[in-house]
């Protein structure tokens, strides 16, 4: 199982997995945020969430979060909706997450996660705030995570032996 680390420019962190099932059982995943948690590599996602059971363009989700120790709350917006091919929403402190799926022959999907904090203004710029709180390192820590143990979900079985 290998996680493909993806160049998608400047304040970017991609990664990318092949996982051996259809892209709608993997969108289904992604378009419902009640089913966050099950791909959370990173540990910080908890099981509350509101919002609707299937996301769409401009659709608002708030999930129950911990990081450092500190239990939290988010609300975001989903900013990108492409049917089986693209979920993006905007974290409230401006920051992307962006699920992408491509189908490839076999019947697997290409599924590429990507934390887009290109956006984050001057003020973030100038005292690099991502990298003071290790956003990039954490992040693609947890996306690899996910990405891993999504695969592994859909693995097909190894052989047996007697």
């Amino acid at each position: 199982m290998t996680v493909s680390v993806i160049d998608t420019g400047p304040h970017q962190i991609s990664r990318s997995v092949l996982v051996a099932a259809p892209v709608s059982d993997l969108f289904a995943i992604v378009a419902d945020p009640r089913r966050h948690r099950e791909l959370d590599g990173s540990g910080t996602v908890r099981a509350t969430v509101s919002g609707p059971p299937r996301l769409a363009a401009g659709a608002t989700f708030s999930v129950n979060m911990k990081a450092f120790g500190l239990p939290y709350r988010i609300t975001s917006r989903v900013t990108a909706f492409e049917e089986d091919r693209l979920i993006e929403w905007r974290h409230p402190v401006g920051h992307r997450w962006r699920w992408q799926f491509s189908p490839e022959s076999n019947g697997s999907t290409r599924v590429t996660e990507t934390f887009d904090y290109s956006g984050m203004g001057r003020i973030k710029a100038t005292i690099r705030y991502y990298d003071l709180i290790r956003a990039p390192k954490a992040n693609a820590a947890g996306i690899e995570a996910t990405l891993t143990q999504l695969q592994a979900r859909y693995a097909p079985p190894g052989p047996t032996t007697t």
